[in-house]
């Protein structure tokens, strides 16, 4: 068989074939912070456009390292971008002077302490990882599988 015609017949047998591995997410808030939120709420926080949860509760947002497949699947499911998009976003949000990034975290850890220290953080995590420290707001579920 002809080398050319292997080649993009592998490439579609591979996307056929390949399911990312995708963690539930879970997006976590203070054990006392009783806030009901939707995805688009979520989305709004970590983009800046919303700066409280109903009420007058400031809204923090934490971030992981975008270096993370949790940040990857977080982007790409609740903001509905690719990590680069969020990013470029987010550059063009600081040159305006119209906001600033969500602090990035260096792990779980940090973040789990964080947001069970103050009850105006919110941040996410695979909810596997999820401890009575803090409290699960809102679940994104894995897609199906095929």
């Amino acid at each position: 068989m002809n080398p050319r015609r292997i080649l993009p017949l592998l490439l579609l047998c591979s996307a056929l074939f390949f399911q990312p591995a995708w963690a539930e997410i879970a997006v976590i808030v203070h054990p006392s912070n009783t806030v009901t939120l939707s995805p688009h709420t979520i989305a709004r926080i970590f983009l800046g456009k919303q700066k409280t949860f109903s009420g007058e509760m400031k809204a923090i947002p934490l971030d992981q390292n975008i270096n993370t497949q949790i940040y990857t699947d977080f982007s790409r499911v609740v903001l509905r971008r690719h990590p680069q998009q969020v990013k470029a976003y987010w550059a063009q949000q600081l040159f305006t002077g119209k906001g600033t990034p969500p602090r990035s975290v260096s792990s779980v850890e940090e973040l789990k302490s964080l947001i069970s220290q103050n009850p105006s953080f919110i941040g996410y995590i695979d909810a596997a990882l999820v401890d009575d420290r803090v409290r699960v707001a809102y679940r994104f579920d894995p897609p199906p599988t095929l």
